[in-house]
């Protein structure tokens, strides 16, 4: 469970509603009946409404359909474990020490993570290094694309936002303007002013609190996918070339911190020949 997205975005939510309802100039310094001056049914739809129409117009459904995944994706901070993965191929790199590579297929049926699972099939069938290498590569190349897009739809998401809020304001100028014509004997110009100032707010809302931390949450997932999937090429190129297995775990631990190859002050256990 994503625990920062949570406290972030709800306390964000929470202190902007605190805003609106906290008064010193009144006779309550808590005054919940202001919440109501910031709903308005017209601004809903022209920024809500047009922003999540915009986005379907703009992404193919295959990509929208991804959308509760995403939620799911950027909930999820344990899925990718660089410690984990790092004694996986040290043991790896021992079985094959001891009975050779194709001692590393039982292994790899094994593997839930079909990336992992795949590296591993590929040097048990004994491909050339490079072509090998090749393939793991461009598998990581084409998956950042993949997560780069889904981000793009929320960044997008963040761009539409804001400009919806303005074209709500403009709309609401209009209707006020109009409101003030002297010949049609004038007119209640507060709704028309509301829905100009709160269609900003809500843009600026969806734009900064939705959209903006989804995007950046998506794209560190990536990061922490990326780096997992960079130490497995790394280790069974490695493991390839037979490289000893204590060596390999100090070589994979150079793609880490100080901090988390210390385990948080807990060193990690080291793992024989």
């Amino acid at each position: 469970m994503n625990i920062t997205y949570i406290i972030g975005t709800v306390g964000a939510f929470l202190v902007m509603i605190f805003g609106m309802i906290f008064d010193l100039k009144g006779d309550q310094m808590i005054n919940f009946a202001k919440i109501g001056n910031f709903w308005d049914p017209s601004s809903v739809f022209i920024v809500i409404g047009c922003t999540v129409f915009i986005l379907v117009a703009s992404f193919p459904p295959s990509a929208l359909k991804d959308i509760p995944k995403h939620f799911k994706v950027a909930m999820n901070t344990k899925k990718y474990d660089p410690m984990s993965v790092i004694e996986q191929l040290v043991e790896l790199a021992q079985v094959a020490r001891k009975n050779g590579l194709l001692a590393l297929e039982e292994k790899g049926n094994q593997q839930e993570d079909p990336f992992f699972k795949q590296c591993i099939m590929l040097i048990v069938d004994n491909n050339d290094a490079d072509q090998a290498k090749e393939i793991m590569m461009n598998d990581i190349e084409q998956a950042c694309a993949r997560h780069e897009d889904a981000a793009g739809m929320y960044d997008k998401g963040s761009a539409v936002a804001p400009a919806f809020g303005m074209v709500g304001t403009l709309v609401g100028l209009i209707n006020m303007l109009a409101a003030m014509d002297v010949s049609s004997g004038g007119g209640d110009l507060g709704p028309s002013m509301a829905t100009a100032l709160i269609t900003t707010l809500y843009g600026c809302v969806l734009a900064h609190v939705i959209f903006g931390p989804i995007a950046n949450q998506l794209r560190k997932r990536d990061e922490e996918e990326t780096l997992c999937k960079l130490i497995i090429v790394e280790g069974i190129m490695s493991i390839q070339s037979g490289a000893n297995p204590k060596f390999l775990r100090e070589k994979l631990f150079t793609f880490m911190a100080q901090k988390q190859r210390d385990g948080d002050g807990k060193k990690p256990s080291k793992g024989g020949d």
